[in-house]
């Protein structure tokens, strides 16, 4: 009688890490998704206007924007598991404040405070899981980052599905964020026990601040972190905005809109869920090239189509484009081992500028032409996204530049 042979301890601490890190990926994305799904609700309960409403989308990119350029030197420190566990108790409890001040009682700078925190949770998370991410990904040898930001997608399917069936149902905000506040904190303490053992030498935990300033001087790093906002920029738009334009621009009920963002997550998570078989056949740079075109063209159909059906179509299309910038931008960043950290905060807070700068734009356009015109600016970050991408090319370690 054969009996199955038993996995290596090293063998198994990776594959539980990979399991972890694809929870804890998914964890942030429902999250997000939940606060997304629930923005036209928001706004009309709040009475806002699209520059008000912009405004108030701001605190989350503040929030992110001033934990991104420690959040390197706190993973070199406390290692990444303490990192996105602290991030998601901010993230959590950001959302649950969030929901609570959208209540007619309460006041919307509770509202305001509360997407601050979850910017904030969310920004040094989303470091942290990345550098975990990569880790996972040069031990088992595969390129498994796009997978990882798949796992990310199908949190936001799931929570923009749910959220759309909570607005279609009715059920308070207040009621439904606190309850996603609870998993997402709750999922997140569970899987970070199983990420890979946290080791810093005395040396990288003297130098961690000095690679950080480093790797803001260094050309490519800079590039793939202009890269890396134009994807951001691309889906960012779409997690704020899609679902209020649908409304706006084409006449159709709040729950219409939230299923339009819906659709919209569940084509990118396709796309990510392909990303290592097109990038095996085609390499970095011809998939974020097209990954551009396919943004440039799925955004301009949403933003003048002439009807809802082809503005369908092109959501999907937004989403396939919007798929894998993003996630091989991080690839890019850490490709050098001893310098992923460093490299993954800086191109994260240049790319989280597209958080910082997006929701006002988007205000001040959609007071003057409408929010469904205003999504133009998609298309525009996609065709940057293309003129960049060589930035994205794969180097050895010792090929880095500024390597020494």
């Amino acid at each position: 009688m054969s009996h199955p042979v038993a996995q290596p301890p090293a063998e198994r601490r990776v594959l539980n890490a990979r399991n972890a890190v694809y929870v804890v990926f998914a964890a942030n994305g429902f999250g997000y998704a939940s606060w997304m799904a629930r923005i036209p609700g928001v706004r009309d309960t709040l009475d806002l206007s699209p520059s008000d409403l912009g405004r108030l989308l701001l605190a989350i990119a503040v929030g992110a924007v001033v934990a991104l350029p420690t959040a390197g030197f706190v993973v070199g420190r406390i290692g990444a598991a303490r990192t996105v566990a602290i991030g998601s108790v901010l993230a959590g409890g950001g959302l649950i404040i969030a929901g609570l001040g959208t209540d007619p009682l309460t006041s919307i700078v509770a509202v305001a405070i509360g997407l601050a925190a979850l910017g904030y949770g969310s920004g040094s998370w989303d470091v942290a899981m990345n550098v975990e991410g990569a880790s996972v990904e040069r031990l088992v040898d595969r390129n498994i980052m796009p997978r990882f930001h798949a796992a990310f997608s199908l949190g936001t399917v799931i929570g923009a599905g749910i959220g759309a069936g909570m607005t279609w149902l009715r059920v308070p905000v207040p009621a439904h964020l606190t309850v996603v506040g609870c998993l997402v904190i709750t999922a997140v303490m569970v899987s970070v026990r199983h990420f890979l053992p946290h080791r810093v030498e005395t040396g990288d935990a003297r130098t961690s601040r000095a690679a950080v300033l480093r790797a803001w001087r260094e050309p490519r790093t800079l590039l793939v972190g202009v890269m890396v906002l134009s994807f951001a920029l691309i889906e960012g738009i779409a997690n704020d905005w899609l679902a209020v334009g649908l409304v706006d621009g084409y006449d159709v009920p709040n729950a219409v809109g939230s299923a339009g963002f819906a659709l919209f997550v569940t084509a990118m998570t396709c796309g990510r869920l392909a990303g290592p078989v097109l990038l095996r056949l085609y390499g970095r740079l011809r998939v974020v090239r097209v990954s551009g075109a396919l943004a440039v063209l799925g955004a301009s159909m949403v933003a003048l189509g002439p009807s809802l059906p082809f503005a369908a179509v092109g959501i999907l299309i937004w989403g396939i484009g919007a798929a894998l910038g993003f996630p091989i931008g991080m690839s890019a960043a850490a490709d050098d081992p001893r310098r992923a950290a460093a490299r993954v905060s800086v191109v994260s807070s240049v790319g989280y500028t597209a958080f910082l700068a997006g929701p006002p734009l988007l205000g001040w356009i959609g007071d003057h032409q409408g929010v469904v015109r205003a999504l133009l600016v998609a298309a525009v970050a996609g065709a940057l996204g293309a003129v960049v991408a060589a930035a994205a090319r794969e180097q050895k370690a010792d090929e880095s530049v500024g390597a020494r």
